[in-house]
């Protein structure tokens, strides 16, 4: 459980870092904004680039700790720059690297329960981070890249990815 969450959280969030360094170094060559950036929605009714990249980041620092019994973080979700939404990814990249592989001892069996407005929703370990975490986490971060993407920053595969 430490392997499948650990490592790939940390490597995507270290992907995201990179991907809002060429974010700012975008805006400073284009002469943009970086409001224009980070307050930039793909859809009306879907959350700005902002919140994406707070979601990511709580997601990736969520996970571990339920699916561990440790305090779940929370975070206020006050960042409305580039430099601010790098720090929040360097704090949860940190936060990732408190996690040691024997915390994760039966994490696979542990049940989580999350209070939902529709309700609460009932896991095992194992089915809540391949079922419900890692596709939220990965959904904002896509979400995210593709924002930037949309918005002319020069990004690839590999810059998603992290290699």
């Amino acid at each position: 459980m430490y392997a499948a969450t650990i490592p790939p959280l940390t490597r995507s969030l270290n992907a995201m870092a990179a991907i809002l360094a060429k974010a700012d170094a975008h805006c400073a060559a284009h002469r943009i904004d970086p409001a224009a950036l980070t307050a930039f929605r793909l859809f009306p009714d879907m959350l700005p680039f902002t919140r994406q990249v707070q979601l990511a980041c709580d997601f990736a620092c969520r996970t571990p700790a339920r699916l561990t019994g440790a305090e779940v973080p929370s975070h206020p979700d006050t960042e409305t720059t580039l430099e601010e939404l790098k720090q929040r990814v360097a704090t949860a990249v940190a936060y990732l690297g408190t996690f040691t592989q024997a915390a994760f001892e039966g994490a696979e069996h542990r049940q989580i329960t999350l209070k939902m407005r529709h309700g609460e929703l009932q896991f095992s370990g194992q089915v809540f981070l391949s079922e419900f975490a890692l596709p939220n986490f990965y959904f904002h971060a896509t979400t995210a890249y593709n924002i930037l993407r949309h918005n002319g920053v020069v990004l690839g595969k590999a810059d998603f990815m992290g290699v």
